[in-house]
């Protein structure tokens, strides 16, 4: 008869989890930093208080069973608890909120709006990661994340933000210089800036027919859109871009959007965080400010 649960050691549970949700035993080793004999060990030990198989060894891989993927679902969800409840009850997890989201929307839009959260909240510190990678919030270190997307991530409660739309934008002195430009087709001989792909989906809705692909083809492409639209500030063309994400430069002047138009790109972005930590103190402060900005928002 296998053992009961209350004299499996929890190490033994945490080691599993980490096997499972990575697929592999040296990858959980390295997480946990102990070596890939002792996670194999402990697996085995873990199957036979079990009685039971938890893992197929392949050649290349391990594969969990029927029972392991079982396992594997109640491990995570008690380990991602506990993880929850430990960051709650420590002064350090509570003191630091660390915010993931994309280098665009960090740059142009959280960053300069960051500091008044900071000023309504001065026992907490922020640190902000702004990269291109979907980042795991059920297992990484991170608390919250400001992304794009439909909101239907498994685990995590998201919250619509704003639409993801992009529209022309440039300089005023770059619009003089292209006539005005009065109409959608006057870009087509304009120097524009950015994804050949995205400027062909953008003629295709204002409704542009295009020579080809090769006709004026864009003269510069970055990696993020801020760049992009920083090289249309430099007077260098026209750039697609968020109208949210430029309200400051287009309320300032700096920018220009020739048409009212906008090109809805799908989704938008949103608030997410792990369902399991809504009521964590610094994330309902940081969802209530986040949501309150949002709302002041011009339409």
């Amino acid at each position: 008869m296998p053992d009961s649960l209350a004299t499996i050691p929890l190490s033994a549970i945490r080691v599993f989890e980490a096997a499972a949700r990575l697929k592999s035993f040296t990858r959980a080793a390295e997480e946990l930093g102990v070596t890939q004999a002792a996670v194999s060990w402990q697996v085995k030990a873990l199957e036979r208080r079990l009685d039971q198989a938890l893992f197929l060894r392949l050649p290349r891989e391990v594969v969990l069973t029927a029972a392991g993927e079982r396992l594997a679902r109640a491990s995570s969800e008690a380990v991602n608890l506990l993880r929850a409840a430990l960051d709650d009850l420590t002064e350090t997890g509570e003191g630091v909120l660390a915010i993931t989201t994309m280098q665009t929307l960090a740059t142009q839009w959280l960053a300069p709006r960051i500091g008044a959260f900071q000023v309504a909240h001065p026992k907490l510190a922020v640190r902000l990661e702004a990269s291109g990678r979907l980042v795991d919030l059920i297992h990484e270190n991170l608390d919250v994340a400001v992304r794009g997307g439909y909101g239907d991530w498994p685990g995590l409660e998201a919250h619509f933000l704003f639409p993801s739309e992009q529209t022309p934008l440039c300089t005023p002195q770059m619009r003089e210089s292209l006539g005005g430009l009065e109409k959608p087709e006057d870009l087509l001989a304009a120097p524009r800036i950015g994804s050949p792909d995205e400027w062909a989906t953008w003629f295709h809705f204002a409704g542009v027919v295009t020579p080809g692909p090769s006709a004026s083809p864009p003269r510069l492409m970055a990696d993020t859109q801020t760049l992009e639209v920083a090289s249309a500030l430099a007077g260098q063309g026209v750039a697609l871009g968020s109208p949210i994400l430029f309200q400051t430069e287009i309320a300032a002047g700096r920018l220009v959007r020739p048409f009212r138009a906008t090109m809805p790109l799908g989704g938008g972005y949103w608030l997410a965080y792990p369902k399991d930590r809504r009521r964590s103190a610094k994330i309902v402060a940081f969802r209530d400010w986040l949501l309150a900005c949002v709302a002041d928002l011009p339409e």
